[in-house]
């Protein structure tokens, strides 16, 4: 499996080529969707496979629209997530659920699985930090109560944004 995740991030790598900053915070959630599988049900290679391409469509969003709105990347990314798995040999199965959940990744309620949580916990630890001002720290648990799907992700939030 180790040997498969470092070649969809290679594949991620390429895809983003020059753009440090889409790779860094795909890397970030990776890294966090890791974490929070210590704790958390999924299945790891799914999901981390999921996080190094949940953002995969904003290349083709820029391009195509000029944005990289959230319910763009999630138009866009799905048929360039589809193309990297496949050359890789991923059952379609994998595919799809990988797919789907790419396709939902700025959209809570439309999948509700325990691999979707978990990207979507990871995706905000990254984001929680570089979108919101933590500094309040009232203000900064409601929005953890919030947004964190996972029992790990909300931990996980509050020891890095709270520090408790």
């Amino acid at each position: 499996m180790e040997e498969r995740i470092r070649r969809v991030r290679a594949a991620m790598e390429e895809y983003f080529g020059t753009d440090g900053r889409r790779i860094d915070h795909a890397l970030r959630v990776t890294a966090f969707a890791n974490r929070l599988l210590a704790d958390e049900p999924g299945d790891r290679e799914l999901v981390l496979a999921t996080a190094l391409l949940h953002d995969i469509g904003i290349p083709e969003a820029e391009r195509k629209y000029g944005s990289s709105a959230g319910n763009l990347q999630e138009a866009e990314g799905p048929p360039v997530a589809r193309a990297i798995l496949s050359r890789l040999g991923y059952e379609e199965r994998f595919i799809a659920e990988a797919c789907e959940i790419i396709a939902a990744h700025h959209s809570p309620g439309e999948v509700e699985t325990d691999n979707f949580r978990i990207i979507w916990d990871a995706d905000w630890l990254v984001n929680l930090g570089d979108e919101c001002d933590t500094s309040d720290t009232s203000r900064t648990e409601a929005m953890i109560v919030k947004i964190f799907m996972t029992s790990a992700g909300r931990k996980s939030a509050r020891e890095i944004y709270i520090r408790r």
